[in-house]
């Protein structure tokens, strides 16, 4: 999943339970034209979301797809992870949080429909694209072009999933809930360079996929010249504007990207919940029939997942449900209130005649008429004033960059631009089941790196610089290359002052020993992989042992012939010696070099809970800030079934276990660019893109990192922290996530409902009615008030329910003694 600028994202739905479940229990007849997808002869109104299944467990899956039917999704959008299922050739691992099989059986279970995009390139911020890098080293293949070494895999591979889901009579054609696949993804973005074999490539993708016979729709997203019969769709953060390339496929929308992913270094990005319904609103007003919500969950990048390079563990997305699960409000909510309008227009969206009324200035009326009634969209595109708009003889006000819609073409039954749901401030706890950091007692054992730093011992040699890919299969982040170098004093090179010099352009980081000595490290910033590494050495007659660590930290994902961009130490690699003003060079490259992949206590599986070397820990002289060193200590299982995120602030860069389970790479000293970040609330007004509301600033890219309770045992648990650059494990701990306060506003006629989420509200902190304001992290009392004591009110209707509704009214509240130009408003916020 990508655009155009970098990598990318998917959608959700609604339905008539009743219709459902007939859909399931006998085979479905998918089809489509210029207005819908049909479904058992009714066109349908759908609305979807992505999960990616990887990317959160299989027990969460439940509760995950629970959520989305009742935020009024129809579907559930998912990748098919080829490296993740097919990661050494012809073996296949569907096992755990790769079920898939079991992925779409839940979405199945709950009564939705599943839209499988198998590509099987994915792009999806995932390590290299999705693609196994066992593919790059294939002898004469080419990736994603007309290349017969790379046709017979992709069609081997997709062949197996659509024979798998066909096994499972998954599809709707067998009474299953699959309703579209997908082939590619997004090649049309990067196709150019590809040339005449790229337009080859994508005519075999259409015609191999269409031989596959799976009885509903193919779609290729991102193809403007899609052949038929696949179904072009797109992507992007605003699709009203687009038009399928044949008048008989429906207008469809696979990404709407919810948010942004984050890299290390990159501030947290923000898209409000009134853009992002601003901009389905807007979809479905002129003519759409299917959106997707890339993401509608995130979850993590577990393990070595994440791509880029330099994607994040947290795949957060700002998406609807966070990334431990919860309802992400007020997006959530309002999300599903647009949800339930659009579905109730569901007849006149997908059989009316469309007329259209420009007022100008960016203003649009958009009438959908059947016999039986009409639908109206009033929509107000422009970025900064607010629009009266005289529509069948009625003034309406339409806010700027907002859409009203009237499902009856009288009343407005929803406004993007004004968010009548709560919103949530969750807030980390404490584990209550010990007095954690103090209570973690660490072990630790040094990484093995003599044989590397002093004897240059490794798994194979080559008189040659190796691409990472090619040298390690990414079966590790880590990959030694060492060589030796014979000097005599007589050497051109020799002298008192000389560097060894590396090319950094393919590096992401780099760990440098010369005779058994470290001499310094580099890493990339912010992406950037132009940095040259230089550091003084000190050489003697002889032998000289040269050993470079180079770790990758996720390999690219996106963009035209990505899997050739090298990484690792490609060379050259140089002695310089300075004798004055003279600058001599010695190339190492054509050295013979050696390779060892990975790392010993990697290879020891010391993260696992069976090693055989788990005897070899060290309980005293704890060192810290020292690289290349492993952690370990036993903590309890948090108290209650909140999500579980662990605190690594003072480690520096490696990756974590629990119980043996790798919750990724972790990097809490990489902090975000000092400048940048928005000051003032963000203003929903005006284009959105991945730079417009962003914060945290200065501050770790990323410090808490999600452990799926299913990771945790009742009793005695293990972590393991392997360090790499050094840090202290004296503050690690271990909390919960939850519920801290849940606020709402409205005014008269409006209704506030608050919830807890099954956890009652607890105390009542502020309430007024009036011209009460919003502060940063705060509210403050107005200058007007109604009569009557808010807080007592609310707090007699809410405190010890897990839920309460209050009709906001002068009767209710007392009249208040506010000027006539201002706008009596209730607010509240409760605690949980």
């Amino acid at each position: 999943m990508v655009s155009a600028s970098g990598f990318y994202r998917h959608a959700f739905l609604f339905y008539f339970s009743f219709l459902i479940f007939n859909v399931f229990v006998s085979a479905s007849i998918v089809s489509h034209d210029g207005r819908a997808i049909t479904i058992d002869g009714k066109r349908r109104v759908l609305i979807s979301g992505s999960i990616h299944y990887p990317r959160s467990t299989a027990e969460m899956w439940p509760d995950l797809i629970k959520k989305s039917k009742e935020g009024g999704l129809d579907a559930i959008e998912t990748y098919v992870f080829w490296n993740a299922h097919e990661p050494t050739r012809r073996q296949y691992d569907f096992n755990g949080n790769l079920d898939l099989v079991r992925f779409i059986k839940t979405i199945q279970a709950e009564g939705l429909y599943a839209v499988l995009r198998i590509g099987p390139y994915v792009c999806a911020e995932w390590n290299y694209g999705g693609f196994p890098v066992w593919l790059h080293n294939m002898p004469g293949i080419e990736l994603r072009t007309a290349n017969d070494v790379f046709m017979n895999e992709m069609q081997n591979f997709t062949t197996l999933i659509v024979d798998m889901m066909k096994q499972e009579k998954l599809f709707a054609s067998q009474g299953g809930p699959i309703i579209i696949a997908q082939i590619e993804n997004e090649y049309g973005n990067v196709m150019g360079p590809y040339g005449e074999a790229g337009k080859a490539y994508i005519d075999w993708c259409a015609n191999m996929a269409d031989s596959l016979h799976i009885g509903v729709p193919w779609i290729m997203c991102q193809q403007s010249d899609a052949p038929q019969p696949m179904i072009d769709t797109c992507n992007g953060w605003y699709c009203d504007s687009f038009t399928p390339n044949n008048p008989n496929s429906p207008k469809m929308w696979t990404e709407n990207w919810t948010g942004w992913y984050k890299n290390w270094g990159g501030k947290d990005p923000l898209r409000t919940s009134e853009d992002l319904a601003f901009s389905v609103a807007r979809f479905f007003q002129t003519g759409g029939t299917f959106q997707n919500y890339y993401m509608y969950h995130g979850g993590t990048n577990f393990g070595r997942a994440a791509g880029g390079p330099y994607i994040t563990t947290t795949y957060d997305y700002n998406a609807p449900l966070d990334e431990y699960g919860n309802l992400n409000q007020p997006k959530w909510g309002h999300l599903k209130q647009l949800h339930d309008v659009l579905h109730s227009m569901e007849k006149t969206l997908t059989h009316g005649n469309i007329s259209t009324i420009d007022y100008n200035n960016s203003v649009t009326a958009t009438i959908y008429a059947t016999e039986k009634g009409s639908s109206c969209f009033l929509a107000n595109a422009n970025a900064t004033s607010d629009a009266t708009v005289d529509f069948h003889g009625t003034k309406y006000i339409v806010p700027a960059w907002s859409v009203s819609i009237l499902p009856d073409c009288k009343s407005v039954a929803y406004n993007t631009a004004k968010v009548k749901t709560q919103t949530t401030v969750m807030i980390k706890k404490k584990n209550q089941a010990e007095d954690e950091p103090s209570s973690l007692k660490w072990s630790w054992r040094p990484e093995n790196v003599d044989n590397n730093v002093h004897l240059g011992k490794g798994h194979f040699q080559t008189r040659q610089l190796l691409d990472q890919k090619a040298a390690a299969n990414d079966a590790s982040d880590y990959l030694w290359y060492m060589t030796s170098v014979h000097l005599k004093e007589n050497d051109p090179v020799w002298s008192s002052n000389m560097t060894i010099r590396v090319n950094g352009s393919t590096l992401h980081i780099l760990h440098a020993y010369v005779n058994g000595e470290y001499i310094g490290s580099k890493w990339a910033k912010y992406g950037v992989f132009n940095n040259i590494f230089e550091r003084s050495v000190k050489l003697k007659p002889g032998r000289n042992l040269i050993s470079l660590l180079s770790v990758t930290v996720g390999l690219p994902n996106y963009g035209a012939m990505y899997d050739l961009i090298e990484t690792g130490v490609v060379g050259p690699v140089e002695l310089v010696g300075y004798k004055g003003d003279e600058r001599i060079v010695k190339n190492l490259s054509a050295y013979k070099w050696s390779y060892k992949i990975g790392l010993d206590g990697l290879d020891y599986q010391l993260y696992g809970m069976d090693s055989s070397h788990a005897s070899k820990w060290q309980e005293h002289d704890l060192p810290t800030n020292r690289m290349m060193t492993w952690y370990k200590a036993t903590f309890k299982a948090p108290l209650g079934k909140d999500p579980v995120v662990l605190d690594l602030d003072g480690m520096g860069k490696g990756f974590a276990w629990v119980n043996g389970h790798n919750i990724g790479r972790y990097w809490p000293t990489f902090l975000a660019e000092e400048d940048g970040c928005s000051v003032e609330p963000c203003d929903y007004r005006g284009p959105y893109d991945s730079n417009k509301c962003v914060f945290n600033c200065g501050k770790p890219t990323q410090r808490w990192y999600h452990v799926p309770r299913s990771f945790i045992e009742n009793d005695t648990n293990t972590i393991i922290l392997f360090e790499e650059f050094g840090g202290n494990p004296a503050r690690v701990n271990f909390q919960t996530i939850g519920l801290g306060s849940v606020s709402g506003s409205g005014i008269e006629g409006d209704t506030i409902e608050l919830s807890c989420q099954n956890q009652p509200i607890s105390a009542i902190e502020f309430a007024s009615f009036g011209d009460a304001q919003e502060t940063p992290g705060s509210f403050v009392k107005g200058n007007c008030e109604g009569s009557k004591d808010a807080v007592s009110i609310i707090r007699k209707a809410c405190v010890g329910k897990d839920k309460c509704k209050i009709k906001v009214s002068k009767k209710l509240f007392g009249s208040t003694n506010c000027e006539s130009s201002i706008v009596n408003t209730l607010i509240v916020k409760a605690l949980c």
